[in-house]
C-alpha cells in the first residue's frame, strides 16, 4: 500500500502559526493534503500533529490522525524522528488488516510547494527503479553554490564555507553561478521513500537521513518549506503557476473552499 504521511506541529519559532498561515485564503497545510487528495496512487493519508487545528482541517481530507507525542513538538525536536515515529504507527495500523507498506510519501505542513504531479512523477520513479532508496523534489538554486557559501571566521571576516580546492584549481575558479553546473537542494516539498529507508533511519545520508542513499531527484522548480514571513508572497506566486493550469485541481480547492465556508 502507498500511504502519505503529513507532520507539523503547533508551534515554530521562525512564523508562530505557519503551517495554518493563510496562503491564498487557504490554511498551508491544505495544499499538501489536496494534493495527496489528487495523487494517483496514495490510499491512505497520514496525519502527524499536536495542532488542533490541523486535526480538523486533516479530517476534513479523511486524513487518518496520529497524536504527536509532545517530545516530538518541541523546538529542538528533528522532522526525521517525527516521520520515524509516524511511520511505526502506520506499519502498525496496516498490520491489523493485513498489509505493508510498499512506498510512503512524507510531506511537510508547512510546504505548499507541491501538486499530485510532483508525487506521482517521484512515486513511478521508484516503481521503475527497484534499486534507489528514495525519489525528492529538488530545486535548483545555483545562485546558492557552495563556492559561493561563505562562514564568519574567529576574526570577524568570511571564510571559505568550503574549501576552494574541492571544485578544482581555485586559480581557474570564477564567481559565476553557472560555472560549476547545477546545484540540486532537495526542496522539502516531498519525499516519496523506501520503507527500508525509515526502519534504519541511521543509515541514510545526511542532512535528511530519512532520504536513504540512493536518491533520485524530481525536478520541480523554487519548491521550500515555508518558515518566514517573506517567502509567503513566494508561495502564493508558486501556488498560482502551478496550479492553473491544472483544471481538476482547481475544481477540487474551489469545492473544498465551499465546503470550508459552510462549517
Amino acid at each position: 500500500m502507498i500511504c502519505a504521511l503529513m507532520i507539523g506541529r503547533a508551534g515554530s519559532r521562525g512564523l508562530p502559526g505557519k503551517n495554518t498561515q493563510k496562503v491564498l485564503g487557504r490554511p498551508l497545510c491544505e495544499y499538501p493534503l489536496i494534493a495527496c487528495k489528487k495523487s494517483k496512487y496514495i490510499e491512505r493519508i497520514f496525519v502527524s500533529t499536536d495542532c488542533k487545528i490541523i486535526k480538523k482541517i486533516s479530517r476534513k481530507y479523511k486524513a487518518i490522525l496520529i497524536n504527536r507525542p509532545k517530545s516530538l513538538a518541541t523546538n529542538n525536536a528533528l522532522g526525521e524522528h517525527v516521520f520515524e515515529h509516524g511511520y511505526f504507527q502506520i506499519k502498525k495500523d496496516l498490520k491489523l488488516i493485513k498489509k505493508k507498506v510498499e512506498l510512503i510519501v512524507l510531506l511537510m505542513a508547512n510546504a505548499a510547494t507541491i501538486n499530485a504531479k510532483i508525487i506521482d512523477k517521484g512515486i513511478e520513479i521508484l516503481k521503475k527503479n527497484k534499486n534507489f532508496d528514495s525519489a525528492v523534489s529538488t530545486s535548483v538554486y545555483n545562485m546558492w553554490s557552495p563556492l559561493r557559501a561563505r562562514r564568519l571566521g574567529k576574526d570577524g571576516t568570511l571564510k571559505p564555507f568550503v574549501p576552494f580546492k574541492t571544485f578544482g584549481n581555485p586559480k581557474t575558479l570564477n564567481c559565476d553561478r553557472d560555472s560549476q553546473g547545477d546545484v540540486y537542494f532537495a526542496d522539502m516539498s516531498v519525499s516519496v521513500v523506501r520503507p527500508k529507508c525509515l526502519e534504519k533511519m541511521n543509515k541514510g545520508l545526511l542532512p535528511q537521513k530519512w532520504m536513504g542513499n540512493k536518491i533520485a531527484p524530481i525536478k520541480s522548480e523554487s519548491g521550500f518549506d515555508l518558515d518566514y514571513v517573506w517567502q509567503l508572497p513566494i508561495a502564493e506566486y508558486w501556488i498560482k503557476n502551478n496550479f492553473h493550469e491544472n483544471s481538476h485541481f482547481l475544481r477540487i480547492l474551489c469545492e473544498a473552499k465551499t465546503e470550508h465556508s459552510l462549517s
